[in-house]
């Protein structure tokens, strides 16, 4: 303000003054009149008090302004005379912090005090404001630097007891954690990491708690100077870089979509199992720490709390969001299922927690990008569902498996439904309602077969959505079975096949997680199949041999001639060593099923070798019965042990 205006506005000011005293002075002279009304009379009295009361409350006015100056160069003496000092006041001690703190409140009441004092403000006046507000916010620039610092340097380390992961045992699959088969390979683990399903919600220190009630009190005289966005903004701050800090500790790089595309699967597998992991540690420890500690300093200013812990952990959070959805839209090979099962649980599994952090609308845009990841990965769930059967349905190879054992195939299908169990509920939820698609050309067949099952003997049925597709995933297979079978030449090796392949699916199922899903009459029906075929690989290896133990033709004499009999004896000794040097290579893993068509061949064979072998004994000597009966028997029980063996040296002597 110019020099000139400030002079002009001085007289202004004793003309008031002088305006006053002359109405004061007139009012005394008409009252000194004795021919005035009564009524005249109380107009002057009244007009005579107001005049003074305005005199009384200007000289009140100047004497309040007069004390505020007085009072502010006092704090701001102290205010002004930190700043020479770069060092941190808390770092003092407590109690100059607290004397710096009064002081700057001090300021804040001599602004509001001169606020009403005052209503038409003069020069003098504006510009006592205008230096208290100048302090005020040197002070309040002064809290927010020491906000932050408090917050930083008193800042707690967030340890999680467990950082390794950890398998139960009981969820290995038996055969093998990796298979591999076709072109395009399904490689994929079969293992499933422990992942609690009960946690407790537990909070930790994330700050000092000796300096929570210094927090408050800086950030309450923040708030009541109008200085809140400052100190929120300090807090955000200081806290995404606590939370950037433990998603570090956690070990969960922050990685874009691309990144996640080009990954290797072994590289992505890892992430994807520490992420499963970490997620539920961030969530119901670390944040729900974290709002907490956003209730201790904030808490009495209602929805600002919250903004401010949204604000600060929204970043991090949706870190966590974006590796979800990078996941979800890379290609649904079956190798995936098991991760984005996991996945898809912990946070269906977090939902209530994250809706117990982020309310209201504040918290509306985590929520809903929450929600969006969770139902994308649903969906991939199910892509990766179908993928599987469809790598079944389309799976081709060019060689039959030697010696006819499990197909690495019916393995690999069978133990990785099996360790679908596990995610039964899911499962059902995420297949509910859920269009089926035909998995291959013999779908429509299948589904016949499948109806056949349920309904046969009037059994009740599982019809769950996940039931009905194992169902049919296990039609698929037993499809694809038959039309490898069909790569022997040899029929026998043709049903030795498929009974070792059915009898491992029949088995599987009955001695698992597997058998109400699939039910009792499944079961007998594929133990039926699986006896079936074990009949017809004997009647296609033995039966032609058999027929050379049969009492027919007749010589001169009336009965089998001795020529005859040496030819037979020498036949059924060639054909049964072929057998033996051909089946020995043959491969029956399960030793139940091993033992117990090993006692069905000896029945039929060695019976009929033996009747044979006493009833003509004695027509031909003994250089001609090459084997006993015990010989035989003993041999067969080299059979389907899945190693070459030859006859060279009899058992018997």
């Amino acid at each position: 303000m110019a020099m000139e205006d400030c002079q002009a506005i001085i007289p202004e000011m004793e003309e008031e003054e002088n305006l006053i005293a002359a109405a004061k002075h007139l009012v005394r002279a008409l009252r000194s009149n004795q021919n005035l009304t009564k009524d005249m009379k109380k107009m002057l009295a009244d007009l005579g008090s107001q005049l003074s009361t305005m005199a009384t409350v200007d000289d009140e006015k100047v004497e309040g302004v007069r004390e505020i100056k007085e009072q502010l160069n006092v704090v701001s003496e102290k205010i002004i005379g930190r700043e020479e000092d770069q060092s941190m006041i808390w770092d003092s001690g407590t109690d100059e912090a607290y004397e710096y703190l009064n002081a700057a409140d001090e300021v804040r009441k001599l602004i509001e005090r001169l606020d009403s004092l005052c209503s038409n403000k003069d020069v003098e006046e504006r510009e006592l404001l205008q230096r208290a507000h100048d302090v005020l916010q040197l002070a309040m620039a002064r809290l927010e630097e020491e906000f932050r610092h408090l917050l930083v340097q008193n800042r707690q380390p967030f340890e999680p007891e467990h950082k390794s992961f950890r398998s139960s045992e009981d969820d290995v699959v038996d055969e093998s954690s990796f298979v591999s088969f076709g072109d395009d390979s399904i490689e994929g683990s079969l293992r499933r990491d422990s992942i609690s399903r009960t946690s407790e919600e537990v909070t930790i220190d994330l700050v000092n708690p000796d300096v929570i009630t210094d927090l408050r009190c800086i950030a309450n005289l923040m708030f009541m100077s109008n200085y809140d966005h400052e100190c929120c903004q300090a807090y955000v701050n200081a806290r995404k870089d606590a939370l950037d800090e433990c998603l570090f500790i956690l070990e969960l790089e922050k990685l874009s979509i691309e990144d996640v595309l080009r990954m290797e699967w072994a590289n992505l597998n890892s992430k994807i199992k520490r992420w499963v992991w970490a997620i539920k540690l961030f969530v119901r420890i670390y944040l729900a720490s974290e709002k907490l500690l956003s209730e201790q300093i904030f808490g009495e200013f209602g929805s600002i709390n919250l903004s401010c812990f949204v604000e600060a952990s929204k970043a991090s959070m949706l870190q966590l969001l974006n590796f979800g959805e990078a996941v979800s839209i890379g290609p649904h090979r079956p190798e995936k299922l098991f991760c984005l099962l996991d996945m898809y649980e912990v946070l269906a599994d977090l939902l209530p927690d994250i809706h117990g952090i982020y309310f209201d609308e504040v918290g509306s845009s985590v929520r809903i990008e929450y929600h969006e990841v969770l139902r994308r990965l649903g969906d991939s769930v199910r892509s990766a569902f179908l993928e599987f059967e469809n790598a079944i349905a389309s799976y081709k190879s060019t060689s039959p498996l030697a010696g006819g054992g499990i197909h690495h195939l019916t393995k690999y299908v069978m133990n990785y439904i099996r360790n679908l169990t596990d995610y039964s509920e899911t499962l059902n939820l995420l297949l509910k309602n859920h269009d089926k698609e035909d998995s291959s050309s013999q779908s429509s067949n299948m589904s016949t077969d499948m109806e056949e099952e349920d309904t046969s003997e009037g059994s009740s049925c599982n019809s769950s959505p996940m039931a009905l597709r194992y169902r049919l995933v296990a039609s698929i297979l037993e499809s694809k079975l038959h039309d490898k079978s069909r790569m022997y030449k040899d029929i026998s090796l043709q049903h030795f096949f498929l009974m070792n392949n059915i009898h491992y699916m029949a088995q599987k199922v009955k001695n698992s997680e597997l058998r109400p899903i699939f039910g009792d009459s499944w079961i007998r029906k594929h133990n039926w199949k699986f006896q079936q075929h074990a009949m017809g690989y004997e009647r296609a290896t033995w039966s032609s041999i058999l027929a050379l133990l049969k009492e027919e033709g007749n010589s001169s004499s009336g009965g089998v001639s001795t020529t005859q009999l040496k030819e037979r004896f020498r036949n059924f000794y060639l054909a049964f060593e072929e057998v033996y040097k051909t089946q020995t290579t043959w491969l029956i893993p399960n030793a139940q099923l091993r033992e117990d068509l090993r006692i069905s061949t000896s029945q039929s064979v060695i019976q009929a070798y033996r009747t044979f072998e006493s009833r003509h004994k004695n027509r031909i000597s003994d250089k001609h019965i090459k084997y006993s009966a015990d010989d035989l028997q003993n041999y067969l029980l080299d059979l389907f042990e899945g190693s070459s063996k030859s006859l060279h040296n009899p058992y018997r002597r």
